[in-house]
């Protein structure tokens, strides 16, 4: 025997999600009025319905479903860039919105998209060997990022994650206040134990402060953020290392209203 699952979405304005799915790249297969609002896209072996809902209220919407890749990359500039087309900018606030392309602690590298119905689509990749949450980093700054990531993505808590990253922040520029990613043993602000943020984890956790920043309507402290996260340097290595922090840190400034900064990812 054969199965298939088809996740089946409500939705306020069948025209409106099917304007936004055919700015992603899916086809329309199937649309009707009547007797009930009903329409079906397809892109390749993705196949999404959806019935109209009058009373239906994206805001308080929990319905999701998840998306298995082998280009999970591909799919996310992809989808990027279908909506820059249609839209004149790329949506990561609000309704609808995309998210940002990241590893997750759970062995899936993936981006989450939710449209006008308020409907999320987690589409990943895996890149472990388990689904299950890796073990906490080690180091109190790895910690605080580790867990500000969890809040901002996972439980959509933009503001607790905020808190959890200015903290860290202001203890790591008090214990070391020089440059990031500096030889402990020749730091004279290194704590006791040697230890500090590299200049990876610097970057990292300002451009996750400046995403939080921006989420939470704080263009003036996301481009702030930003601007801290350029004057780290960064070795070949490291940038591959944060290529995502790196690329996050673009689409932020496009979403700011500035220029990408040009350089290797």
């Amino acid at each position: 025997m054969t199965e298939t699952t088809t996740p089946v979405f409500p939705c306020r304005s069948i025209p409106e999600t099917l304007d936004f799915y055919r700015a992603l790249g899916f086809e329309v297969s199937f649309e009707q009025t009547s007797p009930n609002p009903y329409a079906v896209v397809q892109r390749g072996a993705i196949a999404l319905h959806f019935f109209g809902m009058r009373r239906h209220d994206p805001a308080t919407s929990y319905s999701t479903c998840l998306i298995s890749t082998d280009a999970v990359d591909a799919l996310h500039a992809a989808f990027r860039a279908g909506l820059r087309a249609a839209y004149g900018r790329v949506p990561t606030r609000g309704i609808p919105r995309i998210g940002p392309l990241r590893d997750t602690t759970y062995g899936v590298r993936q981006f989450l998209v939710t449209d006008p119905g308020g409907n999320c689509l987690r589409i990943g990749q895996p890149n472990g060997e388990s689904l299950e949450h890796g073990p906490r980093p080690d180091g109190a700054f790895a910690r605080a990022l580790h867990l500000a990531a969890l809040l901002g993505d996972a439980k959509g808590d933009h503001r607790q994650a905020a808190r959890v990253l200015d903290r860290a922040l202001t203890r790591a520029e008090a214990a070391a206040p020089g440059e990031p990613g500096a030889d402990p043993a020749e730091d004279p602000g290194a704590d006791a134990a040697g230890e500090r943020p590299t200049a990876p984890e610097w970057v990292a956790a300002l451009v996750l402060r400046a995403d939080l920043a921006i989420r939470l309507d704080e263009p003036e402290r996301g481009a702030e953020s930003l601007r801290r996260a350029d004057g780290i340097t960064l070795t070949a290595e490291e940038r591959t290392s944060v290529r995502d922090a790196l690329r996050r840190a673009d689409e932020l400034r496009e979403e700011l209203g500035g220029e990408p900064e040009v350089g290797p990812a």
